[in-house]
């Protein structure tokens, strides 16, 4: 007789719910990674943009806002933004954490932090 091959049916109930609960995840932490992208993108318009080259902290600010207004930021605001000069250049920074909630009263808590220059 010849081995069969293949999943039995509890191995492929199993991969299932497996798959099911990767999918959860990643639909429900995408919105989160995504916003981190924008607020990173945004951060990176105003560190080079060169009608902010001398600039001062509040007009940094403003111009992060006007970002965060178009892009949908909600996670930060101005007011968290790190901003510094090194080596005369500006850096801005930034720090904050995101709490997804999955199911039921499981969480996953995501941690998201960058800190940019003109260089960069």
């Amino acid at each position: 007789m010849k081995k069969q091959k293949g999943l039995s049916l509890v191995a492929m109930i199993i991969v299932g719910v497996l798959l099911a609960l990767v999918l959860l995840v990643g639909a429900k932490v995408l919105p989160t990674v995504t916003e981190y992208y924008s607020i990173k993108q945004s951060v990176l318009s105003v560190v080079k943009d060169p009608s902010l080259k001398g600039a001062t902290v509040a007009d940094l600010r403003k111009a992060f806002s006007k970002h965060a207004e178009i892009q949908s930021i909600k996670s930060i605001t101005p007011v968290d933004l790190e901003i510094s000069k090194d080596g005369g250049e500006v850096v801005i920074g930034f720090s904050y954490s995101s709490k997804v909630p999955l199911f039921a009263n499981v969480s996953l808590l995501i941690d998201f932090q960058g800190s940019y220059s003109a260089n960069d």
